[in-house]
């Protein structure tokens, strides 16, 4: 059984227009990556996608993804709840991105963590060339 005062915590939790996504999709524009649609019907709903291109980006917050670089212990009770959880979280993400690659699409995950101010610069420098190239567009210089 889930606590009142957790379960409050998680109907709180947006499905879109996070932050973490509404970063990215400033800096996409910054950057003249346009054209792109949210929440596209494909397998795991990707955030930002470019279904002609079939291009697709996934933000993941850390915690309820189980971000790879964070490695975040297990909150401290209802560990077996948390564990399920969690689990079947990273087991659907696996999935979706399986069938979408299985479909054609290159798909790219961000991290909350790599959006940070320490990280966020690198993260698109290294990015944004790639999905340039993907989606045939010429990058608009941020200087």
């Amino acid at each position: 059984m889930v606590s009142e005062a957790t379960r409050k915590a998680m109907q709180g939790n947006k499905r879109a227009n996070t932050k973490p996504e509404l970063l990215v999709r400033q800096r996409l524009r910054e950057a003249g990556l346009l054209g792109y649609r949210l929440q596209w019907k494909v397998p795991g709903r990707p955030d930002i996608a470019w279904p002609g291109k079939k291009v697709a980006i996934m933000v993941n917050g850390c915690f309820w993804h189980r971000c790879p670089h964070c490695n975040l212990p297990l909150p401290k009770s209802n560990v077996e709840y948390w564990t399920i959880k969690f689990d079947r979280n990273v087991e659907r993400d696996a999935k979706n991105l399986k069938a979408l690659e299985e479909a054609g699409w290159k798909v790219h995950v961000l991290w909350e963590c790599q959006l940070k101010k320490k990280t966020i610069d690198d993260t698109f420098e290294e990015l944004f060339p790639i999905l340039a190239n993907e989606l045939g567009k010429t990058l608009i210089s941020r200087d």
